[in-house]
């Protein structure tokens, strides 16, 4: 093989999936960015249900609570 035969992009994902496959160190750093990939996804999502579940609690129907003049929210003596 020529050395131009080396730089095409499919010998060089070829090459470097072999490493990975082979070599224990990258194995686990690709492990470990997997694990810390999914983690990050999954407290991405955490955050993101507990804000659409404060914004579902912070929306009242007509008639549940009063509003004041300063924002603050007042219970309707029903």
């Amino acid at each position: 093989m020529a050395l131009d035969d080396f730089l095409d992009s499919e010998v060089a994902v070829a090459v470097a999936a072999t490493a990975v496959a082979f070599s224990p160190g990258a194995r686990r750093l690709v492990r470990r960015g997997a694990v810390l990939g999914v983690a990050g996804a999954l407290k991405a999502t955490d955050v993101v249900t507990a804000a659409a579940r404060g914004v579902a609690s912070g929306v009242s129907s007509p008639g549940e609570t009063d509003t004041t003049t300063d924002g603050r929210a007042e219970a309707s003596a029903a």
